[in-house]
């Protein structure tokens, strides 16, 4: 069974930015997964290897939205920015996951850099 080149493309893009970016508990790495309908991102931290925060386009108050995708996902941003803040956290490193950083991955990166998270 011959993998999708296009997901192939993507891993080899993800593995290539995660060799640069690593998160710690002070300053988590944002990581997003955009799948055709949803998208949903995460604070992680990779000394310990534990998420600190999560959200996604599935969330009840998000679902609720009226919205294309695009504005969707800056909800997100803004909803994970707010769960950060209550933890104490002010700064990220962004993952795009291999992803271009362009409509809903900017959108994401856009929303959590409005909701008060710096990176």
């Amino acid at each position: 069974m011959a993998l999708d080149p296009k997901v192939v493309r993507r891993q080899k893009l993800r593995w290539r930015v995660r060799r640069k970016v690593k998160g710690t508990a002070q300053k988590p790495r944002l990581s997003v997964f955009r799948s055709n309908k949803d998208i949903y991102c995460q604070l992680i931290d990779d000394a310990t290897g534990t998420t600190l925060a999560a959200a996604s386009s599935r969330m009840k108050d998000i679902t609720a939205q009226s919205g294309n995708k695009v504005e969707k996902s800056a909800m997100v941003g803004k909803a994970l920015a707010e769960k950060a803040k209550s933890l104490g956290i002010e700064t990220c490193i962004f993952d795009r996951g291999g992803y271009l950083y362009h409509g809903r991955v900017k959108a994401v990166a856009d929303g959590a850099r409005e909701g008060g998270l710096n990176f």
